[in-house]
């Protein structure tokens, strides 16, 4: 068979993630990126790879569960490989439950766990035990998952590019797409292709978030009042993040990123006085359908699509890669039908 040439429009995570299942298959790579590696939402800070509800099962749901349990063997060949931390680590996730109908739906919840995650992760309630790495509870239960990971995304996004390097593959900032191009352009890809129709295709949602200085390395991530607290491996701890749909400057950050780290502040008083060590904002891009775009192109005729993948693109990275791999490399549609990019147009 001959030696497929691929073009990854794209250093993201998810254009890097095909690049690397690509070059895992043989074939000769390359990624174009004039920002270069993880200069979009992939060069972000939070990182919280968590599971959709197990609940209304669908494709999408299917995908992500599939996605997050191939997570620890894809990302640990990504490290050793490229020499490169990625910060990945499955730790679970706990959350307070406030009253008694959040408690009857954590049960229901659990015994859809049960039925779901085949056996390979734990929804369950547990007891508060008021730890100082706990949120507190007016119930005094909590929901513990052991699905939920966490990964850094700036050093994940790196690690892959370095990976694909050390396999031979090429990360250029300009050149000649060759052979099958597959456009992971983020939120500009999605203006693009809204301009090229007559309704809206996806757009960039803007997310803020902060890095504070507090070592809770190992243990849980929290999920309080829609707000993610992810204990990074490297002494760090992201608070995350704002969903802004209106902005003028997707890099800025405000005093909407000053009341997220209040908020976080009053829900873990352990991070009372953790110093802020960085701010970050960047856009997420998110398809119409609200789910990943995959497969042919709809606007360049025998070109490829992956995008929207918004604030799961990270934990959807792995099984995406492998689908889109499946389709430029041995020309065989793996892709659920739920991702077709006509789903958004």
């Amino acid at each position: 068979m001959a030696t497929a040439d691929v073009t990854v429009m794209g250093a993201g995570v998810i254009g890097l993630s095909i690049a690397w299942a690509c070059v895992q298959r043989g074939a000769r790579v390359q990624v174009i990126d004039p920002g270069g590696v993880a200069a979009g939402a992939s060069g972000g800070i939070v990182g919280a790879l968590a599971p959709h509800v197990p609940e209304q099962w669908n494709d999408k749901k299917a995908f992500q569960l599939t996605s997050l349990l191939m997570a620890q063997a894809f990302w640990a060949e990504v490290a050793e490989v490229s020499g490169r931390t990625t910060g990945y680590a499955r730790t679970g996730r706990l959350q307070p439950l406030a009253d008694e109908a959040a408690i009857a739906l954590a049960q229901s919840r659990a015994i859809g766990a049960a039925q779901l995650w085949q056996g390979q992760a734990d929804w369950r309630i547990v007891p508060a035990t008021r730890a100082a790495w706990e949120p507190p509870s007016p119930t005094g239960l909590l929901i513990h998952d052991t699905l939920t990971a966490l990964i850094h995304p700036r050093q994940a996004t790196l690690a892959l590019a370095a990976a694909i390097t050390a396999q031979g593959g090429a990360i250029l900032r300009c050149g000649d797409p060759q052979g099958k191009v597959v456009w992971a352009t983020g939120a500009a890809g999605l203006e693009q292709m809204t301009a090229c129709h007559t309704r809206l295709v996806g757009a960039g949602v803007k997310g803020q978030a902060a890095l504070l200085r507090h070592d809770a390395s190992e243990l849980p991530q929290l999920f309080v009042d829609t707000l993610h607290i992810v204990p990074h491996l490297d002494g760090t701890v992201a608070i995350g993040s704002t969903t802004e749909r209106d902005f003028v400057d997707g890099t800025a950050t405000d005093d909407q990123l000053d009341a997220l780290i209040a908020k976080a502040r009053a829900a873990l008083p352990a991070l009372q006085n953790a110093p802020v060590v960085a701010r970050w904002a960047g856009v997420r891009p998110r398809s119409r359908s609200r789910a990943p775009m995959l497969g042919r192109h709809p606007f360049i005729a025998g070109a490829f699509i992956a995008n929207g993948g918004f604030k799961i693109g990270f934990g959807m990275a792995p099984k995406m890669a492998q689908v889109m791999a499946d389709l430029l490399i041995d020309d065989r549609d793996t892709i659920p039908a739920d991702f077709d990019p006509a789903a958004s147009l």
